[in-house]
């Protein structure tokens, strides 16, 4: 068994009530907020985009074939030649003043601001802090600080709007494991998909509103595009995340109060030689430059942060497959990011799911 990890030093550490003269303090019960995004590697050169890619593409919920057969090629093959050619796509983007990818910029950026709204609310009570599935900071460290910190209860927020089973659930799985080596353990609580919830819905709509009101002009049609899975996920599976993402889009419709000819849902970033999600949103931006729509434009509502799919396949290859179609006219919309309605969006959801505990 492993000894107390709580910090005996903190600042509002006391002797429980009733407890010995010699009892060592223990911090003040609070209860945790944890933040949790895919992940980011810590640097742009070959062997952190190695530690990166290997923990992800060994994810059984990512890619989920046998181990015999996966793990040759993965360690043989893909991990020989991807980690290059990803860490030059990170180049493009990575934030060389903070020294980081624009993920985890803008996952502290959201963060803080969440952790100002609801100290604001609940004061001290309540501790907010983040975590990727894959790298630093790891699931397993940050339970182990709320923890240590006094957290008796923990509140695991995946920002994923949508379920599946390669997002939230593996972010959940990871939580689990952490609470796993805990000797007392904290309650907790995980936070279901939100693509539902108005709040969310309207700030995405009114970054729609706002790009399409600052455009030079007017673009033909919105392609929302969602993170792809394979096909069989949803046939064999039950994924419920192809029936999450369309509804999302139809939701955003309703909201914008436009017809079905103006917006439609394609998905994205293919692995591997098997079918998924279709349709591919690199073919159909494409194919609608082809049929007239010269000017188009795309969201990701799968993404709470902008990151290497947004920024660099986005707004750089899906741009250029338009672009060499005949495109004229490519508005990237930005994901909602820490735009004020998206944190009072998530903060809401905080909220809902801190009842009883706070």
């Amino acid at each position: 068994m492993k000894p107390s990890r709580l910090n005996t030093n903190a600042p509002d550490a006391t002797c429980p009530l009733h407890a010995p003269k010699d009892h060592p303090k223990v911090p003040r019960e609070k209860i945790g907020v944890l933040l949790a995004n895919l992940g980011t590697p810590d640097a742009t050169d070959y062997w952190s985009m190695r530690r990166y890619l290997g923990e992800f593409l060994s994810d059984k919920r990512v890619i989920d074939y046998p181990w015999w057969k996966w793990q040759p090629i993965l360690q043989g093959i893909v991990l020989t030649f991807r980690p290059s050619k990803s860490g030059a796509a990170y180049k493009s983007i990575w934030n060389t003043e903070a020294d980081e990818s624009p993920l985890m910029t803008i996952t502290k950026e959201q963060v803080s601001a969440i952790k100002i709204a609801l100290e604001a609310e609940y004061g001290d009570r309540v501790m907010v802090d983040f975590c990727m599935r894959y790298g630093n900071p790891s699931t397993k460290s940050k339970v182990e600080e709320l923890v240590a910190e006094g957290c008796s209860k923990i509140l695991f927020f995946p920002l994923y709007p949508q379920y599946a089973g390669a997002t939230t659930a593996t972010a959940n799985d990871q939580f689990f494991r952490a609470l796993m080596e805990e000797n007392w353990q904290p309650a907790s609580r995980t936070v279901p998909p939100y693509f539902d919830d108005p709040a969310y819905i309207d700030a995405l709509a009114q970054s729609v509103e706002r790009a399409y009101a600052a455009a030079k002009r007017k673009p033909d049609i919105l392609i929302c595009s969602y993170h792809g899975l394979p096909e069989r996920y949803l046939k064999e599976g039950g994924d419920p995340y192809h029936c999450q993402c369309q509804k999302t889009t139809r939701l955003l419709k309703e909201r914008l109060g436009w017809n079905e000819t103006r917006i439609m849902t394609t998905f994205q970033s293919k692995f591997g030689p098997e079918e998924w999600l279709q349709p591919y949103t690199v073919e159909e931006v494409a194919r609608q430059a082809g049929k007239g729509n010269k000017s188009i434009a795309v969201c990701a509502p799968a993404f709470s942060a902008d990151c290497i799919e947004t920024l660099e396949e986005i707004n750089e290859e899906i741009r250029e497959s338009f672009e060499h179609a005949g495109g004229e006219e490519f508005l990237y919309i930005p994901c909602l990011n820490a735009d004020p309605l998206h944190i009072s969006a998530l903060v809401g959801q905080v909220r809902k799911n801190l009842a009883g505990w706070v």
